[in-house]
């Protein structure tokens, strides 16, 4: 079991690393969409430092296995923390990603627990807090 996580927590590392490449690259003005519009201002901010984010997590995640469980548990923060973008998009009907009706736009929002859960399954991290190792 110890190894299939591992597998799933080097898998997602990767996918974060590569999503954050991609905020500072070619899906810049697809990711300012899904920054929530009171940071409209700054969405070009917001996604240069949450792609910075998602590198550095990414890469902890497949290099730092000597802390995984507090990655495991920051990762889910950070899912957790970019969440109102996707409800935003929902609400405000935001085409991006593909995510061009409203019935995608709500499916997705179903996706992002699911990597709260990835996060802290695949490093761990939910297992130590219930006082196993």
């Amino acid at each position: 079991m110890h190894l299939i996580r591992s597998a799933f927590q080097i898998t997602l590392g990767a996918a974060l690393a590569y999503a954050g490449i991609t905020h500072l690259t070619t899906s810049r003005t697809e990711f300012q969409a899904q920054v929530p519009t009171i940071l409209a201002s700054q969405a070009d901010f917001v996604v240069l430092a949450s792609g910075v984010v998602e590198i550095l997590l990414g890469l902890s995640l497949i290099f730092l296995f000597k802390y995984r469980t507090r990655i495991g548990w920051i990762t889910a923060a950070f899912f957790t923390a970019i969440f109102p973008g996707n409800i935003s998009q929902y609400i405000n009907g935001t085409d991006a990603f593909g995510l061009d009706t409203d019935q995608a736009r709500l499916t997705r929002l179903f996706f992002q627990p699911l990597l709260v859960i990835w996060a802290l399954w695949s490093t761990g991290a939910w297992k130590s807090r219930k006082g196993g190792k």
